[in-house]
């Protein structure tokens, strides 16, 4: 009966509910994004209107603002807020240590070309141990719970 409980693979414990929460915790960032974008977007257009329309040039960062936004949380805390809010953290597979800059780039361009890929990438999450999806797996990382809200 106890090995129901606790199973001898040890990577059950850090992966058990891993799919569902990184699904739960992309919607919450994209809701982040989102409110970031329309905050940046009447930012521009303001300071457009001070700049008599030389401002609204600015308009073209936006759409950068999702890679920076992964790039820069997943680099420098190893957890998007949305990943934390749902007990994620993003490491390296070999050794659970976090992930660097270069890293946090390339997972992230290979997140949303695995978006332009009809999400396909992502069902090999549902067969890999540690439900890895092919941008986890090119890149060295792995996506766990984290150590304080690991119940």
């Amino acid at each position: 009966m106890s090995q129901m409980l606790y199973p001898s693979d040890p990577d059950w414990l850090i992966t058990r509910g891993v799919i569902t929460r990184r699904v739960l915790a992309l919607i919450a960032d994209c809701l982040l994004i989102g409110v970031a974008g329309w905050a940046g977007a009447l930012g521009i257009a303001v300071f457009g209107v001070l700049t008599l329309g030389l401002g609204w040039m600015a308009f073209h960062i936006l759409p950068w603002l999702p890679l920076v936004y992964f790039t820069l949380f997943i680099g420098s805390v190893g957890a998007t807020p949305g990943q934390r809010l749902f007990g994620l953290t993003v490491r390296q597979d070999a050794d659970l240590s976090p992930p660097n800059m270069p890293q946090a780039l390339v997972w992230t361009l290979l997140l949303w070309i695995s978006f332009a890929l009809a999400c396909v990438p992502f069902l090999l999450a549902l067969v890999t141990p540690r439900h890895r999806a092919a941008h986890d797996l090119l890149t060295g990382l792995v996506v766990v719970r984290s150590p304080q809200n690991n119940y």
